[in-house]
């Protein structure tokens, strides 16, 4: 027995360690390449039909599959630490550098400290006489001895004059990249690791407006230097770049004459242009410079193109410093700085030529970011739906970027001619009757015999305590709140054969609602592309004919209040369902840029809340960010422009149409700006005391009554029951609690939620009844809430397990656990149902 025993464990213990032939591994493999997790018959099926494996065990077939995934794992996981390893490796070389760079800086300025002292005190020891001749003769003394440098004439057919040229400005733009030409200070928020866009720093106390950047990306020095000299493909302000000449250098490098038009982000201000001289080149370590400057009568060189209807601008040394990484990838310097030549502007608007931080977000870090962008598509980390390639998607963004700044600007050159006005001077028309101008290629006169061309109705405000980001969110959100939906089928009809007619103003409005498709963003979720459906509705029969569903593609960008110096912008394109990657698009939009840096002012992170309409009394305590607003001034400019497609007889009634449209909409977005205004808000939140409304303490204590009589608990504590104690604790829960509609023949609608559901929603008070409940909870939480709905009506509540839900603006929230109840008011009726999310927070 003891015999039979000891050969039966010898016989288990050595089935349990196979050793499987080479023939035997590949037959695995082809398996697991098809199916890294067969099942049991799929396993069975495989030792019938393959006899190499006829003498093992469907168990150990099983535990090699089992090992097969955990070494796959264990390799994935060693690639990935190994890559975050390299970038870690590569950013502290980089903050070494960096650190070095800020260390002669410190030195520097110890220096000039010193001998500035030095001077003064040898100044006052010297002098006793402060006359006016005494200074002059000090000053004449000092022009001797530090004589203005004055350029040599080069000559403008010599290469060799170039080559100078730009050698000075290879030594002058490393001096700024990695020495201390410039005084450089980072950007607030900008930290530097091996996910973020790297360092960023602006510039102070120096002529024009600079900024520098430096990170790190996965691709070749090559293809960074390929995709930094496209500016168009990543400047959106760049209208044209041209390359006048091209001279090779003896080293390898090639010397260009370049002549650059960029748009002006307002109809207030000219655009600008560029004369410059980029130079290519290879330094001994290896590293790929692209650096650039305009040539100018103090530079010497070729004279360039006239300026005609644009402002000459000065591009001082700038350029690309791009260095090879030990592993592959790309370590770049980016150094931007231009005179925009402030003074040809009106004053209002010269904060916006002379913000550095501004040129930072425009420039500087939009190129980080493109190239962040395109290594992350090329390596497959980016992923979009619809089968849209990630090339076609980028391209959709530029034409409408495109195509709103020609709008915006009207250049003669492009077609665009000034309409007569009506007598005012608030919206300008401007047409293009040239028959490409829209459909571009397609178009087909035979299709199109009465085509008359393009209108655009365009318009600039100042706009005062108005934060760029919270307004274009706003805009993007509750479209229903300045756009007319007649308007909107008549821009749609433009796709179709047979034009609309043109419509007129409807008093009230037409009934709509919006649906948000997200199409794609960019890495740093600054940038989105998304359709939106727009969905009307009949309440009659002549309305009968608008109630259709039309589609926008939409792109809507700088909605991250935090960004300093970012403008906002939203910009859309009626399209057909068919939507092709040639579509023709006719961009409208709005733009809004910050004129003034930010100081020292509250975020703009708050949501209208119910001090405008439910005042919670002088008692309420408010955190420190929003105890005093009254000191946020910010000012910033709103640009608007929305263009048409006209028949030829009936140019005169668009224009008309467009001319009132864009008025009414200056007068909605007017209106919305003071709603959302922080100043508005602090004026109704200060110490003084406000009546409170009676429907919000009533609903307060119906919320936190019913809840006690359904679950037997306590929503929250409170002292005592009168006057606003139940309604302070309610705003104040830290929870997302929030109240809708209970209607049997229409979707529920929200109608109260507390601060933290109105973060929650990224929404208002005002907007929140523009919600409805089946909008905000995924497939998973609809099905649960049908499922529970009698069960809530029954015996009055239901505990709803963990889920996601969506926020107004898309993105994805969390939360723990929910508890739907119902609200019963005074007699005991069904007044709303409510809703309470536990610990959310978004993904």
């Amino acid at each position: 027995m003891a015999l039979s025993m000891h050969s039966k464990d010898k016989q288990m213990d050595s089935s349990k360690y196979v050793r499987y032939t080479p023939e035997q591994v590949e037959a695995l493999e082809r398996v697991y390449t098809e199916c890294p997790k067969p099942s049991s018959l799929r396993r069975q099926q495989l030792i019938r039909e393959c006899p190499i494996l006829c003498n093992i065990e469907p168990k150990q077939i099983k535990v090699w599959f089992q090992n097969r995934r955990c070494r796959e794992k264990q390799r994935k996981e060693a690639s990935r630490l190994q890559t975050v390893n390299r970038k870690l490796t590569a950013m502290n070389k980089l903050l070494m550098e960096e650190n070095d760079r800020l260390q002669k800086q410190v030195s520097h300025l110890v220096y000039e400290n010193g001998y500035m002292r030095q001077q003064i005190q040898t100044a006052s020891a010297t002098t006793t006489d402060n006359s006016c001749e005494s200074v002059v003769m000090s000053g004449q003394h000092q022009q001797q001895q530090n004589p203005t440098p004055q350029q040599p004439q080069r000559d403008a057919n010599n290469p060799a004059g170039l080559l100078t040229i730009a050698e000075e400005t290879l030594a002058e733009f490393l001096s700024k990249a990695t020495g201390t030409a410039v005084d450089w200070v980072q950007m607030i928020g900008m930290k530097p690791g091996p996910d973020s866009i790297g360092i960023v720093a602006v510039s102070r106390n120096c002529s024009g407006v600079a900024a520098r950047a430096c990170g790190l990306v996965s691709l070749e020095p090559i293809k960074v230097a390929e995709i930094l000299k496209d500016r168009p493909s990543w400047f959106r302000d760049c209208r044209c770049l041209d390359i006048m000449s091209v001279i090779p250098t003896g080293s390898g490098g090639t010397i260009e004459l370049i002549y650059m038009q960029t748009y002006a982000p307002t109809t207030l201000a000219a655009a600008r242009d560029f004369w410059t001289l980029r130079y290519t080149t290879t330094l001994e370590d290896g590293s790929l410079v692209i650096c650039e400057r305009s040539l100018t009568s103090s530079t010497g060189g070729p004279t360039g193109p006239p300026p005609s209807s644009f402002v000459r601008a000065d591009m001082l040394p700038s350029g690309y410093l791009i260095r090879p990484c030990e592993g592959g990838g790309s370590i770049i310097h980016i150094v931007d700085h231009v005179d925009l030549d402030v003074w040809s502007v009106p004053e209002v608007l010269r904060p916006l030529y002379e913000s550095s931080k501004i040129l930072a977000q425009k420039m500087t870090m939009a190129a980080l970011r493109y190239i962040r962008q395109i290594a992350q598509e090329t390596s497959g980390e980016i992923q979009y739906g619809g089968g849209r390639q990630p090339a076609v998607l980028r391209t959709f963004s530029q034409r409408l970027c495109r195509g709103f700044n020609d709008a915006v600007n009207g250049f003669t050159d492009s077609g665009w001619s000034l309409l007569d006005g009506d007598g005012g001077d608030d919206v300008t028309i401007v047409i293009n009757s040239s028959p490409t101008k829209f459909l571009g290629s397609q178009y087909n006169p035979s299709m199109s015999p009465t085509f008359g061309g393009v209108l655009c109705a365009k318009a600039s405000m100042l706009l005062q305590n108005v934060p760029p980001a919270l307004l274009v969110r706003f805009l993007r959100e509750h479209r229903s709140e300045w756009a007319d939906y007649g308007v909107d089928v008549y821009s749609a009809a433009c796709l179709k054969a047979s034009p609309y007619a043109v419509p007129c103003a409807r008093p009230g409005g037409f009934p709509s609602s919006q649906v948000i498709l997200p199409l794609a963003h960019t890495v740093e979720h600054e940038e989105f592309l998304e359709v939106v459906r727009l969905e009307g509705h009949a309440f009659s029969p002549e309305d009968v004919a608008l109630a259709q569903d039309m589609y926008l593609l939409q792109l809507c960008s700088g909605v991250d209040e935090n960004a300093l110096g970012a403008c906002a912008q939203l910009i859309f394109a009626p399209i057909d369902e068919s939507f092709a990657d040639d579509a023709p698009l006719l961009p409208s939009g709005f733009r809004v840029i910050p004129l003034d840096p930010k100081t020292d002012a509250p975020a703009a992170t708050r949501t209208l809340d119910l001090a405008s309409t439910l005042e919670v009394g002088p008692g309420g305590a408010r955190p420190a960010s929003e105890a005093d607003t009254n000191s946020y001034n910010l000012r910033s400019v709103l640009t608007i422009a929305f263009q048409f497609t006209f028949e030829n007889h009936f140019q005169d009634n668009v224009a008309a149409m467009a001319r009132q449209y864009v008025r009414g909409v200056v007068a909605s977005v007017q209106r919305v700006a003071m709603a959302i205004s922080p100043s508005r808000l602090s004026s109704n939140m200060g110490p003084k005391s406000l009546p409170v409304s009676p429907e919000a303490l009533t609903l307060a204590r119906w919320i936190y009554r019913s809840y006690r009589i359904h679950t037997g608990g306590e929503l929250f504590r409170v002292d005592s029951q009168a006057g606003d104690a139940l309604l302070k604790r309610l705003w104040h829960h830290s929870d997302a609690i929030m109240c809708c509609s209970l209607k049997t023949n229409a979707s529920p609608v929200f109608t109260f939620a507390n601060q933290a559901g109105l973060d929650m929603l990224e929404t208002t008070l005002v907007a929140l009844q523009d919600i409805m409940l089946d909008k905000i909870l995924d497939e998973a939480g609809r099905k649960i809430l049908c499922s529970e709905f009698s069960k809530i009506m029954q015996q009055g509540f239901a505990y709803l397990p963990a889920g996601i839900c969506v926020s107004s603006m898309g993105r994805p929230v969390s939360y723990e656990q929910a508890i739907a109840w119902k609200v019963l008011n005074d007699d005991n009726s069904n007044h709303c149902l409510a809703f309470m999310f536990i610990n959310w927070s978004f993904v």
